[in-house]
């Protein structure tokens, strides 16, 4: 496979300081909505980076599933690689690409869990049989064969035939951002990149970026 000589240009679109909003998490809702639009796969699906104990990154897609002025949410396991990481090194950054746009944002900041409340509530709203593959999977730990697995979720499933209460090793964690970056392929890899940085006074001070 020849990836040196594989080239693409990106024509898609163009992005200067008068289209951003103020609020960068404005215009990252009008980036989500047009990748929505646009009926790509999985538009909330985002890489995750956590760093581990021994200063490691890793890396993982994970699915957003809410964002406010408060921040922005994803659900897992909290004994997994990313919660073990997230509880001895609460800082994270977040990556959404969409080819079809052309277009990348980054999102860096602090990293906490959400109310017990919420992740019930997010939890109950869930499939029942992802309630109960939540519950069965001991995430990113070692198992003996995929029938594991599925020993588990037949148990849970003559267990609560009706729903899954939520187990208290798995709920939410929200990102607080303190830097946005947005990025729009161009033509002969001149990118156009603006980020916003966080302020002492809570204001958004925003940049371009070379690209």
């Amino acid at each position: 496979m020849d990836l040196v000589n594989r080239h693409v240009d990106y024509l898609q679109g163009t992005l200067n300081s008068s289209d951003l909003d103020p609020d960068p998490l404005v215009q990252f809702g009008h980036w989500l909505e047009a990748a929505f639009a646009a009926n790509l796969i999985e538009p909330g699906g985002m890489t995750l980076s956590t760093v581990g104990p021994e200063g490691r990154p890793s890396s993982r897609v994970v699915l957003l599933r809410g964002y406010s002025p408060e921040g922005l949410v994803f659900y897992t396991n909290y004994n997994s690689r990313k919660g073990r990481e997230l509880a001895q090194n609460p800082w994270a950054c977040l990556g959404f690409w969409w080819p079809a746009l052309e277009r990348q944002i980054r999102v860096e900041g602090r990293v906490e869990r959400v109310s017990p409340e919420q992740s019930d509530a997010y939890f109950a709203s869930r499939p029942y049989e992802s309630q109960l593959g939540s519950a069965a999977s001991p995430q990113s730990e070692e198992i003996a064969s995929r029938a594991v697995l599925e020993e588990r979720m037949a148990r849970l499933r003559e267990q609560y035939p009706q729903g899954v209460p939520r187990p208290a090793h798995w709920g939410g964690f929200r990102l607080l951002p303190d830097r946005f970056e947005f990025w729009q392929g161009r033509k002969n890899r001149l990118h156009d990149r603006f980020v916003y940085t966080l302020e002492p006074d809570r204001s958004w001070r925003i940049a371009r970026l070379a690209p």
